[in-house]
């Protein structure tokens, strides 16, 4: 069975995508483009869909890109203009970086280990993996607060309404993808059984509406 492709780095453009996937391509990496669809890799909670490009590769691959885009991020940390924004953060926001890794660029990553480092601040392999460790952790809990959507599914599931059975579809399967490209479901099990319920009553309900709509 073919491996399949999760989203590694999203992008607002398209040169930019194209840019790290030839990175990739050099470093023997296959990798695909495609336009953010976002059928079920999404979170109804603070999140807008958006015109973005996702650059995708295999999960076996995620590690071995990451480490593609430090050492890339190495070779030019010593040309960098030493106003840069970086030079100017505390020691808490350069550590902020390193544990949010994924809210940043590998240039700004790699930069805030070595400001650390010149600061004589202790950064090795074991604290950079903990923190990654830590940030899996906190990325992978269940999105919160869904009684609203599920509130919401309900009425309109029992309403015949379509909108109700695609709500509790989303709540019961929609995923999300961590930086490691692991997909964990994005809501709490107890929400996920309530995306089910919904989306079996409507199942139900909106074709016995429809059917007697077309009859009425």
């Amino acid at each position: 069975m073919a491996e399949t492709y999760s989203i590694f780095r999203k992008f607002s453009n398209l040169e930019q995508a194209t840019e790290l996937r030839e990175l990739l391509l050099k470093n023997g990496i296959d990798s695909e483009l495609a336009d953010n669809v976002a059928p079920v890799d999404v979170t109804f909670s603070g999140s807008t869909l958006s015109n973005e490009i996702e650059l995708r590769i295999k999960q076996s691959d995620f590690k071995k890109a990451e480490e593609v885009l430090e050492k890339d991020a190495e070779n030019i940390i010593n040309e960098i203009d030493p106003d840069y924004y970086l030079f100017e953060f505390t020691d808490e926001e350069l550590y902020e970086i390193l544990l949010k890794a994924d809210e940043w660029n590998p240039f700004d990553y790699s930069l805030a280990q070595k400001i650390l480092t010149d600061r004589g601040k202790p950064i090795d392999k074991d604290l950079l993996n903990s923190l990654k460790n830590e940030r899996l952790k906190d990325l992978a809990k269940p999105e919160e607060n869904q009684k609203p959507w599920i509130i919401t599914g309900y009425i309109f599931a029992a309403l015949g309404g379509f909108l109700g059975l695609i709500i509790g579809y989303f709540l019961w399967t929609a995923k999300k993808t961590l930086p490691n490209g692991q997909k964990v479901y994005s809501y709490s099990e107890n929400d996920r059984k309530h995306g089910k319920y919904i989306f079996y009553i409507g199942l139900i309900i909106a074709p016995t509406s429809l059917f007697l709509r077309a009859f009425a």
